[in-house]
C-alpha cells in the first residue's frame, strides 16, 4: 500500500485501546497516517493507559479522545478495537472494518492493561506487515 495511507482505530470511548494502537502505529510505521476515534468519546485518556505506554517509551499524553466522523472513514483502513457497548459499537457505523475484539482496559488493573497493551502491539505490528506487502 502507498505511503500516507490512513489507518483509523475506533472504539466506543477512544480513551484506551484505540489510543494505544494509534501510538504504536505512529512509532512503528510513521509512513502511515494514524488516527483514532470513538462513537462516544470520553473527555480524557485512561491514566493507566498513558502510564503503560510510557513504560515502553511511547508518549501518548498529547493524544485526545475524538468523535468518529464520516470524513475519518473515507479512504481509511478502519480497525475496530472491540465493543463493550453494543449500541455504540463502531461496527454499526462503519462499513468494511477489521475487528480485533480486544478487551477494554477501563476498570482493569495495571497488569491487565499491560497485557492488553502487548496484544495491541502484536496486532499493530502484524497489520503493518500486511500493509507493507
Amino acid at each position: 500500500m502507498a505511503e500516507g495511507k490512513k489507518i483509523l482505530f475506533v472504539c466506543v470511548e477512544n480513551a484506551g485501546r484505540s489510543q494505544m494502537a494509534e501510538g504504536f502505529l505512529r512509532k512503528y510505521a510513521p509512513q502511515f497516517d494514524a488516527i483514532s476515534a470513538g462513537t462516544k468519546p470520553k473527555s480524557q485518556l485512561i491514566p493507566n493507559v498513558i502510564d503503560v505506554m510510557k513504560e515502553i517509551g511511547i508518549d501518548i499524553t498529547e493524544q485526545k479522545p475524538k468523535p468518529l466522523t464520516d470524513e475519518m472513514t473515507v479512504q481509511s483502513i478502519t480497525v475496530n478495537m472491540g465493543c463493550m457497548d453494543k449500541e455504540s459499537c463502531p461496527t454499526l457505523f462503519v462499513d468494511d472494518v477489521i475487528d480485533w475484539n480486544i478487551p477494554d482496559p477501563k476498570d482493569k488493573d495495571i497488569k491487565q492493561i499491560r497485557e492488553i497493551r502487548d496484544e495491541i502491539k502484536n496486532k499493530v505490528l502484524s497489520l503493518i506487515r500486511k500493509l507493507e506487502e
